[in-house]
């Protein structure tokens, strides 16, 4: 067996720690799959004295101490944000270092920077972990769906957000209620506004979009909406409609560009992708030559991160054991320029309905909401009306698709009549049909 490749992880936390436990528990494994023993050799974490580990691993505070060790030959960046990780990582590609990252809005936000510095000094950015967990799908995109031709992708990619649709769902308990759970039970941060308002999961599908069509990363043109003003009877009404509501990432190619959209969204309980509950993640690939592919499994935690983290080690040791430094697979998949496709913007972009509208119950409040929608061309597929709330009746709509600036400007118009008595809750309907 061949030289070890020696390992600097910097910071210890969930992913840190967890990839330092997976190469040492599974050393034997991983050394007979990857063709050389692969060895932890440096620490770097914020407490250096907290910690107790093996003498023969140098411990201390600074990442770029471990950058300059010309006896690593990689570096695990695991200390999240982008002080000073964008720093550690550019240095240690640009001084010959190979890398591996689960910073996903380092690579959502500054991948472009980062994959060119990469590509300039011949060396490896790798990034598996950064989406979805333990779920191979940066993988998949690159390498097991190659020879397709994306069409369009989905995926409940935050388990934090899947969790509180999923108690709403079933227990009919508000967001506010579900959230204080998630917080006790550790799936939520003290401040979640990075998961429940879709940050997080809008990073994740800038990345699987600049994969799968060949685009730069371009987290900035992502639109991105959350879920805190879902409340537990619109979960309801859309299960009696035959639908169930997911915080979803789209990208879609079409004619007019790429679209790329966070938020909820109806989708039939007849797909897959709706039995997907609780912190799991899954995704949806659509290939013209493939068809529909889907991956599920946990999307967070210390040994589904640190498994897809020293998956990338072994690629890389494999791949030094051979002689090379780059990687024959492109860091965003494709060789060469990207595509200059446009970001279709979300006002743009055209989406089945669901609205539910409280109105008074009055004579005629249903005309009136029907002519509403027919001067804005709106039409109607379903409608639901329930029993009469203290003198108020929530009225539940479908609608055919509509350009988003249309059902904007209905919606507006509908709130000023006098017959509405409440903010008019709004989810866009999936755009693939159940059966793809």
């Amino acid at each position: 067996m061949q030289a070890p490749v020696n390992v600097a992880i910097c910071g210890l936390g969930t992913v840190g720690g967890g990839s330092l436990r997976l190469l040492r528990g599974n050393a034997d494994e991983i050394a007979r799959r990857a063709g050389c023993p692969i060895q932890v050799v440096r620490v770097a974490t914020r407490r250096p004295r907290a910690i107790k580990i093996d003498s023969a691993i140098s411990l201390g505070s600074d990442p770029f101490e471990a950058v300059q060790d010309d006896n690593v030959q990689v570096i695990v960046e695991a200390m999240g944000g982008f002080d000073p990780a964008f720093a550690v990582v550019s240095q240690a590609l640009a001084g010959g270092k190979q890398v591996v990252t689960a910073n996903k809005a380092l690579i959502a936000e500054r991948g472009n920077e980062l994959f060119a510095i990469a590509e300039e000094n011949g060396t490896t950015l790798a990034y598996e972990s950064s989406v979805a967990g333990g779920i191979p799908i940066i993988k998949n995109l690159r390498e097991g769906l190659a020879a397709n031709r994306i069409e369009w992708l989905a995926g409940i990619i935050n388990g934090t957000g899947n969790f509180i649709l999923t108690e709403m769902a079933v227990g009919g308990r508000t967001f506010e209620d579900v959230l204080a759970e998630a917080q006790d039970l550790g799936y939520a941060e003290a401040d979640p506004s990075f998961d429940v308002d879709g940050i997080d999961a809008a990073h994740k599908l800038t990345i699987m979009a600049s994969i799968a069509f060949g685009i730069p990363l371009q987290f900035a043109s992502t639109y991105t909406e959350g879920i805190s003003t879902l409340a537990p009877e619109d979960l309801a009404y859309a299960e009696e409609l035959g639908y169930r509501i997911k915080h979803l990432g789209i990208a879609r190619r079409t004619d007019k560009g790429v679209e790329m959209r966070v938020h909820p969204t109806l989708i039939s309980k007849r797909w897959l992708l709706s039995e997907v509950s609780g912190v799991d993640n899954a995704v949806v690939v659509k290939g013209h030559a493939a068809g529909s592919t889907m991956y599920q499994g946990p999307g967070a935690g210390a040994d589904a991160t640190a498994s897809a983290v020293v998956a990338d080690i072994i690629d890389i040791a494999r791949q030094l054991r051979a002689g090379g430094r780059q990687p024959l697979v492109p860091s965003l998949h494709y060789h060469g320029a990207a595509l200059d496709l446009p970001v279709v913007p979300i006002d743009s972009i055209a989406s089945e309905y669901y609205l539910r509208i409280p109105v008074l119950d009055r004579m005629g409040v249903m005309a009136r909401i029907t002519r509403v929608l027919e001067q804005h061309a709106i039409s109607i597929e379903a409608v639901i009306q329930k029993e009469v709330h203290g003198g108020s009746v929530p009225i539940v709509l479908l609608t055919h698709a509509v350009a988003e600036s249309s059902m904007n400007a209905a919606i507006a118009e509908l709130a000023k009549l006098a017959d509405v008595v409440g903010p008019i809750g709004r989810v866009r309907v999936a755009p693939f049909p159940a059966g793809e």
